[in-house]
């Protein structure tokens, strides 16, 4: 009699904690869906909008609304782009008035999410002039590095600005070895593909690199992660000239040097035969980043 009320009590204390389980798995809280999903756009010329289909720039900014909703991806030419606060901006670089497909995904709680998709006609007419071409491809392959003999190769300053390491290194020449910045190369061909051969590993921006994946590892130094494990990777490029600025535009999450997330658009400050600097600014909007590059 003692070992089947010893049983009855096991079964009783199992069913409560059972139940105690459950009521907590359910205070996960309500799943809402985001409703009423907008997508404005504004087509930019020379930094200031446009009419539509743009003037030939072919920039232009998208900015995502909808009710309940705490984030956004954009998907332009198969390119996601994140946008939690403000807006993207994206530039097209096929030649002519082209209508293209812009979807935007809002996600709401409990992963939740809505989907809207809109038609957008955009406009564009710069053709890169053959000098530009032949520095950046030999007219078939070229590959560059960092040029890290040179002053301010790697720096920052306002947005905005065309001065290079006008707040850091301001003049100097930083030391960024063993980071995962000095051993990559970056191809260009002709063809409009660009490799970046990272040889395992790369150098970024700690709140915003973990937008490529990856494993999530590398090392904490300030607000930087050295070394970040991460393959090499194909994508194509573009060039452009958005408000008269030769902008050199990675695909996807193609980047130049040092993770900073933003729009993967480079503006060329300046550019030689074997050099060029470049400035991008960062996905946090508060930096313009600046590299200066050299064939390898």
């Amino acid at each position: 009699m003692k070992n089947i009320k010893y049983i009855i009590g096991i079964f009783i204390v199992s069913a409560l904690l059972f139940t105690s389980c459950q009521d907590d798995e359910g205070e996960v809280g309500d799943i809402i869906s985001p409703t009423n999903i907008e997508i404005a756009v504004a087509y930019m010329d020379q930094g200031a909008e446009s009419q539509a289909p743009g003037l030939g720039s072919g920039e232009v900014v998208f900015t995502a609304s909808a009710d309940n909703a705490s984030a956004y991806q954009l998907i332009i030419q198969g390119q996601t782009k994140v946008q939690s606060i403000g807006s993207v901006a994206h530039i097209f670089t096929t030649l002519g008035t082209k209508t293209y497909t812009v979807t935007a995904i809002a996600y709401g709680t409990g992963g939740a999410s809505s989907t809207k998709s809109i038609q957008v006609e955009v406009q564009a007419l710069y053709e890169p002039p053959a000098d530009l071409l032949e520095m950046l491809t030999s007219n078939s392959e070229r590959t560059f590095r960092i040029d890290v003999d040179t002053p301010n190769y790697f720096g920052l300053g306002p947005i905005g600005t065309t001065r290079l390491g006008e707040y850091y290194p301001n003049g100097g020449t930083p030391d960024k070895s063993g980071t995962g910045m000095y051993d990559d190369r970056y191809v260009f061909n002709s063809d409009g593909t660009f490799t970046h051969i990272t040889n395992g590993a790369v150098f970024g921006r700690e709140v915003l690199i973990n937008e490529i994946g990856g494993p999530g590892d590398g090392a904490v130094d300030g607000a930087d992660i050295l070394n970040y494990t991460y393959a090499d990777y194909t994508g194509t490029w573009s060039l452009t000239a958005p408000g008269g600025v030769e902008t050199l535009t990675l695909s996807g999450l193609g980047f130049i040097g040092y993770y900073i997330g933003g729009n993967h658009s480079y503006r060329i400050l300046e550019r030689a035969n074997n050099t060029f600097s470049i400035l991008s600014t960062d996905g946090n909007n508060e930096f313009d980043w600046n590299f200066i590059l050299i064939a390898d």
